[in-house]
C-alpha cells in the first residue's frame, strides 16, 4: 500500500432523539447542513440538506467553480464527504482516497492508494464501481473491492487498522459503502452473480474486531433470528424459515447478498437493509421461496439479530435484487401518522411500511411499464398476502428453461438500482432517479464451481414498446402510492438524487448533465454537461458562507458497462459472455446485444454522447 503527504446532521424526518449511547460526534454532525458526512446524507437516508442559498429563483445563475480529475476511468458511483475544511473524494477499483483542501480548491493533502490484486475486477458484477467513504470517530473507513475494510486517520491518511471482509477467489467482493453506528461498523458483501452467500457484519469501530456476522440465508442461529420473535408481515418467521424454502443446501450457495444502502433509527435502534437476488438467475434449479433473499431487514444494530422481515419477491425470476436504500420518514398515512420506512424497489414496486414492526401499507407500481406483476395482495385474510401477482406471460419460471420470455417490465437492472432517491419534508415528495427498460430473458441450466460466474441467464434489454426514453426523473407520493410529475430523459438516471430546502432537486444524467429542477413542478432550473457520464450522487455542503453543489461523473456502472469495459465490439462482447456464462457461447450481434448481462446492446446509444473519465465539479452561485 501506498500512502503520498503533500501537506501537513440531520435525521430530521426519522427521530430526533438520541440515544446516549450512539457515536455523539457523528450524530450532530449529520444534523450540520454545512457538512456532508456520511453518504446518505444523513441515517434516515432522505439525501436532503437544510441549505437553502440556492433556490429556483437563482439556479439557473449555477456555474463550476473547480475541477478535481481522479485519474481512474471507471465508473464513478457514490459521492464526496465534507468533514470541515476537508473533502474526501474516492475512486472506484483500485479505491483510491483523496484528502482536498476546500480552502485552496480542492489542492491534494494526502492520497491513499491501496494495493490490490487486479484480479479481483472480472469478479466484479457489474463495473468496478465503489459507492463511497464513511466517516466516524475521526477514521475514514474504506471498503476496498478486494473486501479488505481500512480505517483511515482522517487528518494523515495513516491507516489504524485494517480487516478482511471475504475472499474474492470464491467471488466475494465489494461495491458498497459502510454505515458507522454507535461504536460500529456494518458492512455487506457482493458476489450473488458467483453463488456467494450473503452476509452482513459489524466490526468494532476503534479495533477492527468482528463482533457479529448475520447470513441472509440458512440456519436461524447463523441468520441471528428468533423464530418466535422475529416477524415477517405481523406473524412469527417459525423454525428453519430460510433452510425450508431452498431444496436441500441450496441456501449455501443462494446469493442473497447485502451490497446496497443501510440506514438507522436510533429511537427504535434498528438498522434496516435489503438482501439480494437468489443464486443461481435460472429460478427452475432453485425450487421455493428462496427465503431470505429479496428481503427488507431491520436488525439490532448492537446484537445483529433480526425484529422483522419483509420479503419483497418470494422466488425471483428476474434478478430484481432488493439491495435499494430504505428511507425512514414520519408522515401520515390513512389519516394516522406513522413511522416510515419507504423503499423503490428494483422489481418496479414502491413500499411503504410501518418501521417499527414491519406492516405493509402501501406496495403501487412506480413505473407504469412495470408489467410481470399486476399487483401485491394486500388483504391481510388472505393466504397470498404481501405477495406480487405473478403474471403468467412474463414468468420466466412458468415460461421455463431454455425459453426467451419476451417483453419483461423492468429488466433486471430494475425501475432503479443502487442510484438513491431523495425526499423533501417541504413539499412531502420523494426524488426518484428511474430506469424505464425491460427485456427478454433466458434461463438455462448452469451448474456451480467456486469462484465462478453462477449467472444462467441470456438477457437484451430496450425501452418499453413505442417509447423511446429509457429513464424517468420522477416525484413520488408514498403515503398514496402515486406519481406527482415525471421528467422523460433518454437513458436511465443512474445519478443519485439530492434535495435542498431551497426546493430545488439535483441529479445527473448518464449523458453527464447535472440538473436543478423545480422540487415542486419538475421544471427545469439549470444544466450543465459534465466530462464523462454522472452515476454518482450529487451532495452539497457550505464553506465560509457560500453553498456548493458536488458531483463524481465518470460513465460506467451497469447501465454504462460498455463504455466502461471495451464492450461495444464483437470481440470484446463476445469474451465477456463467455467469461460470464460458460457453455453458452454467443457470438457477432448478438454477443454485443446481450453482453453486460443485457445492457451493452440496450445503452449502445450512450457512446455517441459521452465517454470515459473520472472527474469531481463543484458548482456554486456567482461570488458577491
Amino acid at each position: 500500500m501506498r500512502r503520498v503527504v503533500l501537506a501537513t446532521v440531520l435525521l430530521g424526518t426519522a427521530s430526533a432523539v438520541w440515544p446516549v449511547s450512539a457515536n455523539e460526534d457523528l450524530m450532530k454532525m449529520t444534523q450540520d447542513p454545512k457538512q456532508w458526512v456520511i453518504q446518505t446524507g444523513d441515517y434516515a437516508n432522505t439525501r436532503f440538506s437544510k441549505l437553502n442559498q440556492i433556490t429556483k429563483d437563482n439556479a439557473n445563475k449555477l456555474q463550476p467553480v473547480w475541477q478535481f480529475s481522479t485519474g481512474v476511468l471507471r465508473g464513478h458511483e457514490g459521492g464526496p464527504l465534507v468533514i470541515g475544511d476537508v473533502m474526501y473524494v474516492h475512486t472506484p477499483f483500485p479505491n483510491i482516497v483523496y484528502a482536498l483542501d476546500l480552502n485552496s480548491d480542492g489542492k491534494i493533502l494526502w492520497k491513499y492508494e491501496p494495493k490490490q490484486d487486479p484480479n479481483v475486477i472480472p469478479v466484479m458484477c457489474c463495473d468496478t464501481v465503489y459507492r463511497g467513504l464513511a466517516y466516524a470517530d475521526g477514521k475514514i473507513f474504506l471498503h476496498q473491492a478486494d473486501t479488505t475494510l481500512v480505517a483511515l486517520d482522517a487528518k494523515s491518511g495513516e491507516v489504524a487498522w485494517s480487516v478482511v471482509n471475504g475472499d474474492p477467489k470464491k467471488g466475494e467482493t465489494n461495491t458498497a459503502t459502510v454505515m458507522p453506528v454507535k461504536d460500529k461498523v456494518l458492512v455487506g458483501i457482493s458476489g450473488g452473480e458467483f453463488g456467494v452467500r450473503g452476509h452482513v457484519t459489524a466490526y468494532d469501530m476503534k479495533t477492527g474486531k468482528q463482533v457479529w456476522r448475520a447470513y441472509s440465508t440458512g440456519p436461524d442461529n447463523e441468520m441471528l433470528v428468533d423464530p418466535e420473535k422475529t416477524t415477517h408481515l405481523g406473524k412469527p418467521i417459525g423454525k428453519d424459515s430460510s433452510l425450508k424454502s431452498w431444496q436441500g443446501e441450496q441456501w449455501k450457495i443462494g446469493g442473497s447478498t447485502t451490497w446496497g444502502w443501510y440506514s438507522y433509527d436510533p429511537e427504535q435502534n434498528l438498522v434496516y437493509y435489503g438482501t439480494a437476488n437468489p443464486s443461481t438467475w435460472n429460478p427452475k434449479q432453485r425450487p421455493g421461496d428462496n427465503k431470505w433473499s429479496m428481503t427488507i431487514m431491520a436488525r439490532d444494530p448492537d446484537t445483529g439479530m433480526a425484529r422483522w422481515f419483509y420479503q419483497m419477491t418470494p422466488h425471483d425470476e428476474w434478478d430484481y435484487d432488493g439491495v435499494n436504500e430504505m428511507i425512514l420518514v414520519d408522515q401520515e398515512v390513512g389519516g394516522r401518522m406513522r413511522k416510515l420506512l419507504v423503499h423503490f424497489d428494483r422489481n418496479g414496486l414502491a413500499y411503504t411500511l410501518d418501521r417499527t414492526n414491519g406492516e405493509l401499507l402501501v406496495a403501487e407500481k412506480y413505473d407504469p411499464a412495470v408489467n410481470w406483476v399486476s399487483k401485491v395482495d394486500m388483504d391481510k385474510n388472505s393466504p397470498t398476502y404481501g405477495r406480487p401477482m405473478v403474471v403468467s406471460q412474463y414468468s420466466t419460471e412458468q415460461q421455463g428453461e431454455d425459453t426467451n420470455t419476451k417483453h419483461v417490465c423492468p429488466a433486471a437492472l430494475g425501475s432503479k438500482d443502487q442510484q438513491p432517491a431523495a425526499f423533501s419534508p417541504q413539499t412531502g415528495l420523494f426524488y426518484v432517479p428511474t430506469n424505464h427498460v425491460c427485456m427478454d430473458y433466458e434461463p438455462f441450466r448452469v451448474s456451480y464451481t467456486a469462484g465462478q460466474p453462477y449467472v444462467g441467464a441470456i438477457l437484451s434489454m430496450f425501452p418499453p414498446q413505442g417509447e423511446t426514453n429509457m429513464g424517468n426523473f420522477i416525484a413520488w407520493d408514498a403515503r398514496t402510492g402515486k406519481i406527482a410529475w415525471t421528467n422523460k430523459e433518454p437513458f436511465s438516471v443512474w445519478s443519485g438524487a439530492l434535495a435542498t430546502a431551497g426546493n430545488v432537486v439535483f441529479y445527473g444524467t448518464l449523458e453527464g448533465y447535472l440538473k436543478a429542477v423545480d422540487a415542486q413542478t419538475g421544471k427545469e432550473l439549470y444544466k450543465f454537461k459534465t466530462p464523462s457520464g454522472i452515476i454518482g450522487n450529487v451532495t452539497t455542503y457550505e464553506h465560509k458562507g457560500r453553498q456548493y453543489i458536488a458531483v463524481l461523473s465518470g460513465v460506467g456502472g451497469w447501465a454504462g458497462i460498455g463504455l466502461a469495459a471495451g464492450l461495444m465490439g464483437e470481440e470484446g462482447a463476445g469474451a465477456w459472455q463467455t467469461a460470464v456464462n460458460p457453455g453458452r457461447q454467443e457470438t457477432g450481434a448478438r454477443a454485443v446485444e446481450t453482453a453486460g448481462l443485457g445492457a451493452v446492446g440496450g445503452y449502445a446509444a450512450l457512446a455517441n454522447y459521452t465517454t470515459l473519465g473520472g472527474t469531481l465539479t463543484v458548482f456554486a452561485l456567482p461570488a458577491q
